[in-house]
């Protein structure tokens, strides 16, 4: 999987250079044994830990289809973190358990780097204010697709041009939460351009309760939950006449990878948790 590799210069230097040492919380589920694989390829990456419930003593690296290595599953993060002389530890759990995650973390002076969804706006600010309390860097974003990062910009700075906006997100039917945590920032970041759609006036009547889908701020959200689905977004927008779709379809789980290697690299220099991939990227 050297096609990861590419990520390794950015900004004009060679990053190689540095070690990060990582731990991969929530390892054995399908994006915990895909991120895995993906460190396992870099040159400047090493994987000194794998913490999940499930595969308790079995070498993580197996269980990723790899060559043994040495790091068997913990289900201690605490201990692990104190023990591996971890930099970073990428986080694919639960939402019931993601947030203790990020404190244990913080608090043992390792990076997160957070891709589990489910997280409430005081959650998030709460582990931000802990994080810029420590001086330890770190980012919880809803989508390590890049193409996603961009489609949530590129939806927001066209916001401003159109009077309505919905947005259609479709995800695998083993998803826990609903809506979720992409189209949530979606309508965040739409709402921050400062463009807060307009209303039709129309009193509409739900025959079946929940057909217009959940509202943030008069952005209507829509979850489709289906099996053979990966993670997929439509925010559509329309205005007297025209339609503007803007549309981020992963197929598979390795989409997600250069987004989080490069959000290990990144969040090296940074002082506080941040919140949103679009943070890290020069956009």
């Amino acid at each position: 999987m050297i096609y990861y590799n590419h990520l390794i210069v950015s900004e004009g230097r060679v990053e190689a250079l540095s070690q990060h040492k990582v731990v991969v919380v929530g390892a054995c589920g399908r994006m915990g044994l895909e991120v895995v694989r993906a460190v396992a390829s870099q040159e400047d990456m090493e994987l000194v830990g794998a913490v999940d419930v499930v595969n308790v003593g079995e070498d993580i690296h197996c269980l990723a289809g790899l060559e043994p290595r040495g790091v068997v599953v913990v289900s201690d993060l605490s201990e692990c973190l104190r023990t591996s002389g971890a930099t970073h530890a990428v986080d694919f759990t639960t939402p019931a358990v993601v947030k203790k995650n990020v404190v244990t973390t913080l608090n043992a002076g390792v990076r997160p780097v957070v891709g589990t969804t489910g997280l409430s706006q005081t959650d998030i600010a709460e582990l931000q204010e802990l994080s810029e309390s420590l001086g330890i860097g770190g980012v919880i974003a809803p989508n390590f697709a890049v193409g996603a990062a961009l489609m949530m910009k590129f939806a927001a700075e066209a916001s401003k041009y159109f009077r309505s906006v919905e947005i259609i997100e479709l995800h695998h039917d083993k998803k826990l939460d609903a809506p979720s945590g992409t189209a949530i920032r979606t309508a965040e970041m739409i709402l921050g351009a400062g463009r807060k759609p307009l209303t039709t006036g129309v009193r509409e009547t739900e025959s079946l309760a929940g057909a217009r889908g959940g509202v943030i701020e008069g952005i209507r959200i829509h979850s489709v939950r289906l099996p053979g689905l990966i993670a997929h977004q439509e925010v559509i927008l329309g205005d007297e006449g025209q339609i503007l779709t803007i549309r981020h379809d992963s197929m598979s789980r390795v989409s997600f990878m250069p987004g989080v290697l490069l959000a290990i690299r990144r969040v090296t220099g940074l002082t506080k948790l941040v919140y949103g991939m679009e943070n890290l990227l020069d956009i």
